[in-house]
């Protein structure tokens, strides 16, 4: 029986699946409304710090629930009202800040509730802990459907299960790398867009494309062909060429690798070859590409409106959309925006002080560098720090009070040195 139709029949039995969403911004309150349309699904809690958001949210899915009965919704600014609540099945987490989603999984591990992220930034961070936590008290801990790392782990996942070898997985960036950018920079186009400057500023200025690509590096063990990535201009025709080994015409030092590329956005992708005469002949002769190698493109991810997919599968099928495979393959860590002062605080993710870039594990290792989810709470630079420097465990005085420190050091006694060997599917 397929998702749709267990949901239909949770549907006829009035068996829906109770969600629990905390953060109503862009992202909530889109997959909110979405819900109000899906059969054998409701919504039963929302929070937001921003009580008049969460408000917002319940009205308008109240105003939307003309075929279905209304559930009661509990609507709080306190996180934990909604995970305790007895009517929530299913946590989903669309705040996209660190440290708040450390303490949503540790509450919903509490609760002992399935955990759906729309928050990358946290799942990079500690993810290999938190699944690893989840899995073994038979919850189930996943990034969304509609995200690009799980949009992309679907294509990869097609071309592996065909047989197909996977040279490339990656994304095409939305939108222009603008390193510098911070909430004042772009806040005039963040109102225009009717979302929050601190996310406008992490897309402009490259970290949420690193962390992106980061989440699905974990998730396969394919890993960045360089710190930071090629980010090559290309369009579906080109890409392949393109993203082809140095020695070939292309950029790569190495297959097997995750990558961004400008000019193929809102799009995923997934360049694939076969060393059978027989299989390239067919992909030729199906029009897929003039080989040797072939591109799969999906040219939309829907983000939040996807969601709902992936609380199905947690709820009914019990499996995650994409998770880590083990300890982390990649790290996204820290670099300054400017210079920073000696005894100056540094913010996190989408502000002013840090940008984040993608290496290997290992390299974050050798190197001492910090992962970018770890600026959280109090965080104080121990010398001055230049502009565009890889920020080291040297340089800053990190918050050992925070849930995201405290996790991440569990997360990296379980996961010593060693699990950042590459893994594959």
């Amino acid at each position: 029986m397929s998702i749709y139709q267990k949901l239909q029949q949770r549907e006829k039995e009035n068996n829906p699946i109770k969600v629990g969403v905390i953060g109503a911004g862009q992202m909530g309150f889109g997959m909110i409304a979405q819900i109000s349309q899906i059969s054998g699904m409701t919504v039963t809690g929302i929070c937001d710090v921003n009580i008049d958001a969460a408000n917002r949210a319940a009205e308008y899915y109240r105003s939307r629930m003309t075929a279905k009965a209304v559930e009661s919704i509990v609507v709080s600014d306190d996180l934990r009202k909604v995970i305790q609540s007895h009517d929530v099945d299913v946590i989903v987490d669309a705040t996209g800040i660190p440290e708040v989603g450390a303490n949503i999984a540790l509450e919903s591990l509490k609760a002992k509730k399935h955990l759906v992220l729309l928050n990358v930034e946290v799942d990079i961070t500690i993810g290999s802990v938190m699944h690893e936590l989840f899995s073994n008290a038979g919850l189930v801990y996943t990034g969304s459907a509609g995200d690009e790392p799980a949009a992309t782990l679907e294509l990869y996942e097609f071309a592996k299960t065909m047989g197909m070898e996977v040279l490339v997985a990656g994304k095409g960036k939305n939108n222009p790398f603008i390193p510098e950018s911070n909430p004042t920079l772009c806040a005039d186009e963040a109102k225009q867009k009717q979302m929050s400057a601190h996310m406008l500023a992490a897309f402009q200025d490259g970290t949420k494309t690193m962390a992106e690509m980061n989440l699905l590096s974990n998730a396969t063990g394919l890993l960045p062909d360089k710190v930071g990535m090629n980010g090559v201009d290309a369009t579906v025709e080109t890409v392949a060429d393109k993203l082809d080994l140095i020695q070939n015409g292309g950029v790569l030092t190495n297959y097997g690798v995750v990558e961004y590329v400008h000019g193929l956005a809102p799009g995923v992708f997934v360049i694939v070859k076969s060393d059978l005469e027989p299989v390239d002949e067919e992909l030729r002769y199906l029009k897929v590409g003039k080989g040797p190698h072939y591109t799969f493109y999906r040219p939309y991810h829907l983000a939040s409106l996807e969601t709902p997919i992936t609380i199905a599968k947690a709820v009914l099928q019990n499996e995650a959309s994409i998770a880590p495979l083990g300890g982390p393959i990649s790290e996204t860590v820290a670099v300054a925006k400017r210079s920073i002062k000696q005894g100056e605080r540094l913010d996190g993710i989408g502000g002013y002080s840090v940008r984040g870039v993608l290496e290997s594990h290992q390299e974050m290792k050798e190197n001492g560098h910090v992962p970018i989810g770890l600026f959280s709470g109090n965080v104080v630079a121990k010398q001055d720090i230049h502009e565009g420097q890889f920020i080291s465990e040297d340089d800053v005085e990190l918050d050992p009070s925070t849930t995201v420190w405290q996790l991440r050091s569990l997360q990296d006694r379980l996961y010593p040195s060693k699990a950042y060997e590459k893994l594959t599917l």
